[in-house]
This record gives structure tokens, C-alpha cells and sequence, in this order.
């Protein structure tokens, strides 16, 4: 069936001069941007802004996305959980995910009647390729009665096998409760933030916590020896590391959390300056954000996160592809929303083990 284009209209010169002081005004100017790069963000912001809601859209953006988008189009922005949950609340007919796929999908499994569009349909992630849904129930054979529980970066087809999703904010309560009633969980597919969350919770590896080996391309290079040089040039900075970075690592930062749990560190905690190990769209909007404080870089850029840009958010609103358009049959999507769905019981405060 054919797609019905609809075309932005092209703006004003006035009008492009107001959207680019809108844009200076968010931040870009402090990333760096010049009048030339901003004027041709605005153009292209304009339209987007103006076409959502002629399309009843919103847009989703991961805290790693470009500055650019998270500034200028996105509708909500946050980690993997806060999307997840906001994309669920909203009453938009579709939905333009700015991130990689497996969250897109996620978006499509709490939002089966959306349209769900990823500009870049290419972006995907080496974490969840790193396990399949047949390796999940090879696992579930291997370790009878032991709840599979799966982080969210993984593919719709490895969470329906699962019994429950965490995001890494949530993982250390919600496993935390889950041991209550089970003495062996298995933790998917990252290695990392598994050894990391048998050191934190005190449990063994291998018998009471079973993993498996599988990486960020972002997290999992980050040398730990290089931070007692950084304390010595920086005098006082705070050392803040994702979950998905080595024990090594963590064990010599002064902070380990998720995305929304570093950025909410930041603001709570006065320091000479700070450190974000992880992906480098965080620092971008840290220092966007909180522009009185100090950002030491050190992070890596993900080459998925960054293959959506503003041009291809536009084509995805005006005329989506096939490949653009999410879709997951539905015996899949209901099986992946009773994890994903158990995660929300879980991760709630008022929750009963």
C-alpha cells in the first residue's frame, strides 16, 4: 500500500533566525556550534517540530542521541526505563524512537496500536546481538527454576523468553527482590554489569549468579588505570561509571548507576568537576544542563546512537520506509510484555518482594 508524503513547509528566513536563537538558547552554542551549523539545524528543527504535530507524533530520544535532536525535536528524553514508561503514558498515534532498535522495539511492544518509526533502522547494538532467544532457552534448561533476568538492551525475541527486564538503574533492587524467593538467577547478556552486580548484592558467580559473556563496544574498553592520572590533573573531580564498564573500573569510581542515575548525581553533589564514564552524549547534555559545573572528558562515542540524525528523523515523519516502521508479530510482543511489564512491579517502591 502507498504512503501518503506529507511535506513539511519550508520557513521563513525570520523564521529560521528565531529557531536558531531558540536553539543557541538550549545550549548548542556552548557545544561548540556557530551561527552557520545553527542556522542549518534550524531549518531542518523547524520543520520537524511543525510536522509532528500535524502527524500526531512524538519523538523519543536516549540520552546518547545528538545534541541537536535531544535539544531541538526530542519530546522526551531519557535511558531505556524513562522511555519506555513515557512512550507508554502517551496518547500520540506514533511514535519517532531516537535511539537503536531494541528500544524501539520495546516502544512497539507497550504500544502495539502506534506506529513505532526508527529513522535509522540500521542501528543496532552489540550487546543484544551478543545472545539469541535460542541461547536464552538453552540457558532456562541448563538452570532449572532460575528467573532469567534480562537486561533491556536485547532483542524483542531474547525478552519474551525471559521473566523479567532491568535497565541498569533498576537491576540491583529488582534482583535484590527477586533473591528473596530464588537462591540462582541467571543475568543477561552483559558480563560486566553482572560480575559488578555480584560484588554489589555479595553473591557468587556461577552458582548463585550465572552470566553471560556478552559487551558494550562503549563500556567495556574503559582503562581504569588512566583515572589516578585524572585525579591528579584534576584536583577533587568526581569519577562517575556506568554499570556496563569493567569491576576494575567501577571499583575505583566514586559513583556506579545508570545514565538517569549519574545525571541525578550530578545535581545533587557539589564537586570541582566531574567525570561521566560512558557514552559521549551524556557529557553533552550535562553540560547543557548544569553549565555552572565542570565536565572532565572521557567517554567513547556509540557508532548506533549515532546514526539517527536530524535529517533522517524529518525523512522518517514525511515519508517512512519499510524498514523505518517497527513491527513485531504479536504471539512475540505479548510474551515480551510480561517482562517488561514485571520490571514496572518491580522496580515500584511499593512493591512486595
Amino acid at each position: 500500500m502507498a504512503v501518503k508524503e506529507t511535506r513539511a513547509p519550508e520557513p521563513t528566513a525570520e523564521e529560521i533566525s528565531a529557531e536558531a536563537e531558540r536553539l543557541y538558547g538550549k545550549g548548542l552554542a556552548d557545544l561548540g556550534w556557530r551561527d552557520p551549523e545553527l542556522e542549518r539545524a534550524a531549518r531542518l528543527t523547524w520543520k520537524i517540530n511543525r510536522l509532528k504535530t500535524a502527524r500526531s507524533a512524538v519523538i523519543a530520544a536516549h540520552v546518547y542521541q545528538r545534541a541537536e535532536i535531544i535539544l531541538g525535536v526530542a519530546d522526551f528524553v531519557g535511558d531505556s526505563y524513562k522511555l519506555a514508561k513515557m512512550c507508554a503514558e502517551s496518547d500520540a498515534k506514533r511514535v519517532v524512537f531516537c535511539g537503536v532498535r531494541f528500544m524501539a522495539e520495546t516502544a512497539k511492544v507497550l504500544n502495539p496500536e502506534k506506529e513505532v518509526l526508527l529513522p535509522a533502522p540500521e542501528a543496532g547494538c552489540s550487546l543484544s546481538e551478543s545472545i539469541t532467544a535460542a541461547q536464552v532457552r538453552a540457558l532456562k534448561l541448563k538452570h532449572p527454576g532460575a528467573p532469567v533476568v534480562t537486561y533491556i538492551n536485547t532483542s524483542v525475541e531474547v525478552k519474551a523468553e525471559s521473566d523479567v527486564v532491568v535497565t541498569s538503574a533498576n537491576a540491583p533492587k529488582i534482583l535484590r527482590r527477586l533473591y528473596v524467593r530464588h537462591p540462582k538467577i541467571v543475568f543477561i547478556p552483559d558480563a560486566m554489569m553482572g560480575k559488578n552486580l555480584a560484588y554489589e548484592l555479595g553473591k557468587k558467580l556461577g552458582e548463585e549468579l550465572v552470566i553471560w559473556d556478552g559487551s558494550c563496544i562503549v563500556h567495556d574498553h574503559f582503562d581504569s588505570t588512566s583515572v589516578e592520572f585524572y585525579r591528579k590533573m584534576y584536583p577533587g573531580v568526581k569519577i562517575l561509571a556506568h554499570f556496563e564498564c569493567t569491576p576494575g573500573l567501577v571499583s575505583v569510581a566514586d559513583f556506579i548507576g545508570g545514565t538517569g542515575d549519574m545525571m541525578q548525581w550530578v545535581a545533587d553533589h557539589k564537586a570541582p568537576s566531574y567525570m561521566l564514564i560512558t557514552e559521549c552524549g551524556l557529557g553533552d547534555l550535562a553540560r547543557t544542563r548544569f553549565p555552572g559545573k565542570v565536565f572532565v572528558p572521557m567517554c567513547r562515542l556509540c557508532p548506533y546512537m549515532k546514526a539517527t540524525d536530524l535529517s533522517r528523523v524529518l525523512r522518517a515523519l514525511e515519508r517512512p520506509t519499510a524498514s523505518q516502521r517497527i513491527e513485531v508479530p504479536a504471539a512475540v510482543r505479548e510474551r515480551a510484555r510480561r517482562p517488561i511489564k514485571r520490571m514496572f512491579e518491580l522496580a515500584d517502591d511499593t512493591c512486595a518482594s
